[in-house]
């Protein structure tokens, strides 16, 4: 599909993008291989908002579901010193060919991650410690993956860990938000004034053009932790 050059907090991040990666087992190409419009709204909320609540610098962070890697590689330029996009196997070369293109390989690595997996360490993720941050855009489509999603999620944090996640607003979301709940994750959107299109994003707006969230999950062991100034969804 080619390259992307995105603007973020002052730097040109470059994206490339394919439409020639396919699953294995389906044979349809995979969506992760090109940039999602609620990568581009998580990357500028975490400019505009997110790091003036949470400070990123020596930050360790995890992005699970990363397909090109926009949100994951912000973090490095907002001052995380250890980042790990983390996807599925077929797009771990693009990840990676996305990670060499904005030279940021001294602090962001490549690691392949199935959700729901029983030993995180199979994948080396295990190996991390104190991770600060869990980045996710648009992994709220499927309800049954949600499980998974959780297990892996309930592995990765700690007491102070932190995620956040954007996604559009579609008629099923709510079903795999309320599958993250039933796994005892509090679900927490924030305001939508806080919502930022990038200039990528703004430019093929139009009246009808989905809307998006930003929502915070606060998983079992971290809920009786420090508040954030947030709303809770309605349920």
């Amino acid at each position: 599909m080619g390259i992307r050059e995105v603007e973020v907090a002052g730097n040109t991040v470059t994206i490339h993008e394919a439409d020639d990666v396919y699953d294995p087992v389906t044979g349809r190409a995979l969506t992760g291989s090109w940039v999602w419009d609620s990568a581009f709204i998580l990357s500028e909320w975490m400019v505009h908002h997110g790091r003036l609540d949470f400070d990123l610098h020596g930050r360790t962070v995890v992005e699970l579901g990363a397909g090109t890697g926009l949100p994951g590689l912000t973090a490095a330029l907002l001052g995380a010193n250890h980042v790990v996009l983390t996807d599925v196997a077929q797009l771990l070369p693009g990840l990676q060919k996305n990670v060499e293109a904005n030279s940021l390989g001294d602090r962001v690595e490549v690691r392949e991650l199935l959700w729901g997996l029983d030993d995180l360490r199979t994948s080396g993720v295990g190996e991390l410690e104190d991770v600060d941050l869990v980045l996710m855009s648009d992994v709220f489509f499927d309800a049954s993956e949600m499980r998974a999603l959780a297990k892996t999620l309930k592995r990765l944090c700690g007491r102070e860990t932190r995620v956040w996640s954007a996604s559009e607003v579609r008629e099923w979301i709510e079903e795999s938000l309320e599958e993250l709940r039933r796994e005892g994750f509090r679900v927490v959107e924030l305001p939508s004034q806080q919502l930022v299109l990038s200039s990528s994003a703004a430019a093929m707006a139009t009246e009808e053009s989905p809307s998006f969230a930003i929502f915070v999950l606060v998983p079992p062991s971290c809920d009786s932790g420090p508040e954030t100034d947030t709303t809770e969804v309605d349920t």
